[in-house]
């Protein structure tokens, strides 16, 4: 059975840091594209950045220069490091494996920051 189980959420003034976790199982992890997404309020599920099998990283433009994606493969866990958050970074938080014919969610774990 696929499970995604994200953990590392909270509420964080701004300019603060939180770091996302993402522990994998039941799958091949290391052949999985892992990515960052998030769904604020009354928007649509964007996003945030994305880790490839070999590495390779992409970021949406928002969060550039302040999130950092990786991944530890003998641990089957992806994160996402976040520094100097910005209140329109609360959202919720979900962790997505894919690879061809493979799409798998997470629950989700919110963030909420203050200003």
């Amino acid at each position: 059975q696929v499970q995604l189980v994200e953990s590392g959420g909270g509420l964080v003034q701004a300019g603060g840091s939180l770091r996302l976790s993402c522990a994998a199982s039941g799958i091949r992890f290391r052949v999985y594209t892992m990515g960052w997404y998030r769904q604020a309020p009354g928007k649509q599920r964007e996003l945030v950045a994305h880790i490839t099998e070999s590495t390779g990283t992409n970021y949406a433009d928002s969060v550039k220069g302040r999130f950092t994606i990786s991944r530890d493969n003998a641990k089957n866990t992806v994160y996402l490091q976040m520094n100097n958050l910005k209140p329109e970074d609360t959202a919720v938080y979900y962790c997505n494996a894919n690879r061809p014919g493979h799409n798998t969610w997470g629950q989700g774990t919110p963030v909420s920051v203050s200003s």
